[in-house]
């Protein structure tokens, strides 16, 4: 017989794998109070108390011998304990999940909030925003507004990865409104308010995006380490878009200061990136520092990085060789970060065709400057005027 904590979620699995409540199984030999203990771990079980309980379920008392290994319990605490993201775990916990339908709430809740992780690392963004609605649905379930406004802020930025701005200025405004209500000042309130500026600012509301970035960065103050970085990064990216390249500049300085690569290597890398991004972008561009900054990267990017991130340097070291008129060897950074586009964000996905196109014409293809027309027309379409007015620059210059 399987000993303590075991038994009593094998317990536990037999009676909902019946649709029994506790209460079907209580007999004069049996309490609820005692029941309870026994699926907890908290008491072990007699011999009479499983001979009761193997009556009552209808089961041999060898049932309570084995456990299934698609055990949602069992499943969640191999993969968390590992921290294992891989294509095996996916597929264990959606195997575990769908044969779950009746387990405990918050069980659930943490298991759909590991495969969204999951599928997110992975670049597989449409999976993950229905994994993350279902997350949502079960926080307002359990109704707690820790987990409510964390899983909004998840699927908000799935939905601005995915270019869906306006839903994703929606979720992180419930997310807001629930937080609110509940007197809650976390760091995902925080998070939640960031999130909002990047996608308000995407909507071309660049006023009311800088007023939230600063607001911010003004509740900081002078603090450092992770949350203080993505402040300022967000505020440098609202600049960007205002056209304010030496304030961006400033507030992304002040990011890569906040932060040790002790705190966070993976931010510390990308805050390089988006400064290597920033400097392609001055007036004329800083080819020396762009290069400067992407060396710095490469490091944690070897230690650290995922396979979207490089994606990310790829495209940047793309867009170096574009700006240093090198188009063949932009043409093959360019095929190298697009071998696997989805792992990128929408922004970066278009600003990436983009790239191909403006490449394209350099070598003289009569079509890249249609293309690059529908490029612009996507954009407008997801009602990224930024980006839009990018992409009609493009379109100028290569007409030129």
């Amino acid at each position: 017989m399987l000993t303590q904590p075991s038994f009593g979620r094998r317990l536990k699995q037999l009676r909902q794998q019946q649709d029994k409540t506790q209460s079907d199984l209580t007999s004069p030999g049996m309490s609820s109070t005692y029941l309870s203990r026994l699926e907890s771990g908290a008491r072990p079980p007699t011999e009479r108390a499983v001979a009761i309980l193997a009556e009552r379920l209808g089961v041999p008392v060898s049932a309570f011998d084995t456990t299934d290994p698609s055990d949602l319990v069992d499943v969640l605490a191999a993969v968390q304990a590992t921290g294992d993201e891989s294509d095996h775990a996916r597929r264990m916990l959606e195997s575990a999940l769908s044969r779950s339908e009746h387990a405990d709430t918050g069980l659930r809740w943490q298991a759909y909030a590991h495969l969204a992780q999951i599928l997110t690392a992975s670049g597989e963004r449409t999976e993950a925003r229905g994994t993350l609605t279902t997350l949502v649905t079960l926080s307002d379930e359990l109704g707690h507004a820790v987990l409510q406004v964390h899983s909004r802020l998840q699927l908000a930025r799935c939905q601005r990865d995915l270019g869906e701005a306006d839903p994703a200025r929606l979720t992180a405004l419930a997310a807001l409104r629930i937080g609110h209500e509940a007197a809650l000042d976390s760091q995902d309130m925080l998070r939640c308010r960031l999130l909002l500026a990047s996608v308000t600012a995407e909507l071309g509301d660049l006023a009311e995006a800088f007023r939230l970035s600063e607001e911010a960065c003004a509740k900081l103050g002078s603090e450092t380490g992770v949350l203080a970085a993505q402040a300022l990064w967000t505020a440098a990216t609202v600049s960007t878009r205002q056209g304010n390249h030496d304030l961006s500049t400033s507030f992304l300085d002040r990011a890569m200061a906040a932060l040790s690569s002790h705190d966070d290597p993976v931010l510390w890398m990308r805050l390089r990136h988006a400064a290597a991004a920033l400097a392609l972008q001055a007036l004329p561009p800083d080819l020396d520092k762009t290069q400067r900054y992407l060396d710095e990267a490469r490091p944690a990017l070897n230690l650290v990085g995922t396979a979207q991130h490089h994606q990310e340097h790829a495209f940047l070291q793309a867009q170096l060789a574009y700006a240093q008129g090198e188009y063949t060897e932009a043409s093959s950074l360019c095929e190298q970060a697009a071998a696997s586009r989805d792992l990128l964000n929408f922004r970066d996905q278009i600003r990436l065709q983009m790239l191909q196109e403006q490449v394209r014409a350099k070598q003289s293809d009569p079509a890249a400057l249609d293309r690059l027309r529908a490029l612009a027309a996507q954009a407008q379409a997801h009602g990224m005027l930024d980006l839009t007015a990018e992409l009609w620059r493009a379109v100028a210059e290569t007409q030129t």
